[in-house]
C-alpha cells in the first residue's frame, strides 16, 4: 500500500470514528427524508465526480462514467473484485447502468473528506424500485476514494455493499 493510501485509510478510520452517528446504521431509514451532507469544502469537488459518476451510470452513458475511473480502479461489489476499468468495462458496468436508469436511489446520508491529493466520499442511500420484473428495496453503502491527477478528480476505488430492507 502507498504511503499516501495508508495515510487516506489512517484519515478516513479517524473520520469515521469521530463521525458518530453521522454514518451510523438506521435500521428505519426514511427515503424521502432530506439527505444529510458532511461535506468537508476540499471535498467538494471530489464528491462532484461521484455525483457525475452515477448521474451517467443513470443516463446509460458508460463512456462518461468510465471518464471518471482511474486506469488501475479497484470495484468491489457483492463480494466481488474488479481490478481495471477495462475489467469493469466488460463485466458490470453495462448492468450497473441498467440497474441505475431503472431503479431511483434516495441518498439519505454523506460525508467526504480530502487530504492533499487524495479524497473519500462515503454515502449511504435506499433503492426502491422494479428491477427486471422484481421489486427491490434496498439500504446501501458506498465508499469511494478518489486522487487527484492532471485531469482532475479520478475514482480509484469504490465500495458498494447493500441488503434488502426488512
Amino acid at each position: 500500500m502507498s504511503a499516501a493510501r495508508m495515510l487516506l485509510a489512517l484519515a478516513f478510520s479517524a473520520s469515521i470514528a469521530s463521525a458518530g452517528p453521522a454514518l451510523a446504521h438506521d435500521p428505519v431509514a426514511n427515503p424521502a427524508a432530506a439527505s444529510v451532507d458532511d461535506i468537508q469544502a476540499e471535498a467538494t469537488a471530489a464528491a462532484s465526480v461521484v455525483d457525475a459518476f452515477h448521474a451517467a451510470l443513470e443516463h446509460g452513458d458508460t463512456s462518461a462514467a468510465l471518464a471518471f475511473l482511474a486506469d488501475d480502479v479497484l470495484i468491489f461489489e457483492s463480494g466481488g473484485t474488479e481490478r481495471s476499468k477495462a475489467e469493469y468495462a466488460q463485466h458490470h458496468l453495462a448492468a450497473d447502468a441498467a440497474f441505475s436508469a431503472a431503479v431511483p436511489a434516495a441518498r439519505s446520508r454523506r460525508m467526504a473528506r480530502a487530504v492533499a491529493d487524495s479524497a473519500w466520499v462515503a454515502s449511504e442511500s435506499r433503492t426502491t424500485g422494479q428491477f427486471n420484473g422484481r421489486p427491490v428495496d434496498s439500504m446501501s453503502v458506498e465508499t469511494m476514494v478518489l486522487h487527484r491527477q492532471a485531469e482532475g478528480w479520478r475514482i480509484t476505488h469504490i465500495h458498494w455493499s447493500s441488503r434488502a430492507v426488512r
